[in-house]
């Protein structure tokens, strides 16, 4: 069955930086197209960064473009997120997301991907 499991999440001072692992098993990770969204506590999910297939392509929220990266190894099947200059606005659940039926990466749509996690607490206090 379909499994996403993220992990690297934690609390660390403004500044700081995380790196997010998302680790794919049960579906055709290197032809999906992948992304993170997060969600923090009496929001609404935002979309903050996704990846074409075979990584050539990506996109981010304007509010991490410069600070985060995302990219992929297809040969471990997993997802990263680089998290540099984190702030307290990025508090939040954070999410891995996949869709093997979309032709091409979609920022705007990668919380309602066909695929999701269980999420990842990250707190920037």
């Amino acid at each position: 069955h379909v499994q996403l499991v993220e992990s690297g999440g934690g609390s660390v001072h403004p500044g700081g930086s995380l790196k997010l692992s998302c680790t794919a098993s049960g579906f055709a990770f290197s032809t999906s197209c992948m992304g993170w969204f997060r969600q923090a506590p009496g929001k609404e999910r935002e979309a903050v960064a996704s990846i074409s297939t075979d990584g050539g392509s990506t996109d981010y929220a304007g509010s991490v473009g410069g600070r985060f990266t995302i990219s992929r190894d297809n040969a471990k099947n997993t997802l990263y997120l680089q998290m540099n200059s984190l702030k307290p606005e990025d508090t939040a659940m954070y999410y891995c997301a996949a869709d093997p039926w979309l032709s091409g990466s979609d920022l705007a749509a990668v919380p309602d991907y066909k695929y999701r996690g269980q999420g990842t607490q990250v707190t920037v206090s």
